[in-house]
């Protein structure tokens, strides 16, 4: 730990230099690379500053409580000390996490996909309560939020919808909602108020740029059709939609959302190139050691993470042992706590297994 302490400080130096030399700028990609860099490598230095500075203060109160003769001032060195080395034990916690090396999918946009499982209305109506929770915490992070694909039904809810969110560190953030959501609550068409569970399926796929993925042409099939909406209605009249299957993995995406056939296609590519890049990231995970793992989960959306439960106003997230009772609140988009905590989890497993390789 302490040589890669010593290696981050040494580039932090560097990166120092580079931001100061005005020919970075021109370099528009480059510069937003090198400060994105310097932010990371400056939270390590400034942490690495103040355990420094706790250590020489807890030395500082170890000595007065040695050399001090008075019993109250004493007292008060012990106490300081005390403080000082909870204050330590937090800071050098903190620097570790920060040296654990960062996850580069973390910074990644996402593509979402929302899908009505068991309980029939009732899931898409919940699959559409998701959609909205979703969306709502992303704009309160400045997030851009565009729907790619949506398949609704005459209730005002989705048999599945999938949008991209692209922002800062929004797969940071919503890495860990992958897998069933379980809702317990009484319908608005159930008359004798009896409570329903249903579900709803959430992946969650970091989204690929060109470059990562290389979808060849020869390993495509593309179908072109007409457009179909509710009860068997034509949207439109023009071949619109597009059904791109990967010959090699057999994943297929359907989109006709988009009037103009080019868009439609452009979507689905983006789309298809997220979930293959998903599915090689999660043979690569499974191939990496245990300690890699976290207890979060693993982002497989058949294992159930989570359950909404209306008349008792509670959210439970099974994986962490959870229950908030602000599920009113939750739903209108207030889930920093909740994604906090995932994240505190894993980065105290990440913890966890540092210290035991070190």
């Amino acid at each position: 730990m302490n040589e890669r302490l010593d290696s981050m400080l040494r580039r932090h130096a560097e990166v120092s230099r580079l931001i100061e030399d005005p020919a970075l700028t021109r370099d528009q990609r480059k510069y937003r690379d090198t400060m994105k860099e310097y932010a990371q490598l400056n939270a390590i230095a400034e942490a690495a500053r103040e355990t420094s500075v706790l250590a020489e203060r807890i030395e500082g109160a170890r000595a007065m409580i040695q050399d001090e003769k008075d019993p109250d001032m004493k007292e008060l060195a012990r106490e300081e000390l005390r403080e000082l080395e909870t204050r330590l034990q937090d800071a050098g916690d903190r620097l570790k996490f920060l040296l654990i090396p960062r996850d580069p999918l973390d910074d990644k946009n996402i593509i979402m996909e929302i899908r009505a499982g068991t309980g029939g209305d009732e899931a898409a109506l919940f699959a559409a309560d998701l959609y909205r929770m979703y969306s709502r915490f992303a704009e309160t992070r400045g997030w851009k939020f565009e729907i790619m694909s949506a398949n609704e039904t005459g209730l005002g809810g989705f048999k599945e919808i999938i949008f991209s969110i692209s922002g800062g560190s929004v797969y940071e953030n919503l890495r860990y909602e992958s897998g069933v959501h379980r809702v317990q609550r009484v319908p608005a068409t159930e008359a004798s108020g009896r409570i329903h569970t249903s579900a709803v399926t959430v992946a969650v796929l970091p989204e690929a740029d060109e470059t990562e993925i290389d979808l060849k042409q020869e390993d495509l099939r593309i179908d072109v059709m007409r457009a179909g909406g509710p009860g068997g209605q034509c949207v439109n009249t023009t071949d619109s939609a597009v059904r791109i299957t990967h010959l090699p993995t057999g994943i297929t995406v359907h989109c006709q959302d988009e009037k103009s056939q080019i868009k439609n296609k452009a979507k689905a590519m983006r789309i298809l190139r997220a979930r293959i890049y998903e599915m090689e990231e999660a043979k690569a995970q499974a191939e990496r050691a245990e300690a890699r793992k976290t207890q979060v989960g693993s982002g497989d959306r058949s294992e159930r993470i989570r359950t909404y439960n209306f008349p008792q106003n509670r959210l439970t997230d099974h994986r962490i042992n959870l229950t908030l009772y602000k599920l009113d609140l939750i739903m209108q988009g207030d889930v920093a706590e909740l994604f906090d905590a995932l994240k505190l989890s894993a980065r105290e497993d990440l913890l966890g297994a540092a210290a035991a390789g070190a």
